[in-house]
């Protein structure tokens, strides 16, 4: 059976952010021509691994930035999809960037790549 490597418990707790329906409307909203998904404030309280590796360094026209990513695990679950959010204890919001993944197809672990969301 699959373990993934350096887990000895999923012991970060972090909410799941879906993306609902506004009042009277579906669950993106278009702003300026590009659709929006709307997310609630609160979401159910999962527990997963979070590595962060430092970010990832990014140059646009010669201009270096770091992006803020990580690396989630935890255990599988098929409502986690591509167009939901992570957000940590500490308010941080992060955008799944890799589908998930079920691990080896077995239906326990997932893992996906996340980045951070900053600003409004």
């Amino acid at each position: 059976m699959y373990r993934p490597k350096g887990i000895n418990e999923l012991r970060t707790a972090a909410q799941l952010l879906k993306p609902t329906a506004p009042t009277g409307g579906g669950t993106y909203t278009q702003y300026n021509g590009v659709n929006v998904p709307n997310y609630p404030a609160t979401g159910e309280v999962i527990y997963i691994n979070f590595k962060s590796y430092g970010g990832t360094e990014n140059a646009v026209n010669g201009v270096i930035s770091y992006i803020d990513t990580a690396l989630i695990t935890t255990w599988y679950r098929s409502d986690i999809t591509a167009d939901c959010l992570i957000k940590l204890e500490s308010g941080a919001k992060y955008r799944i960037i890799s589908p998930p993944e079920n691990i080896e197809l077995q239906g326990q672990y997932m893992t996906f790549k996340v980045e951070r969301v900053k600003g409004s």
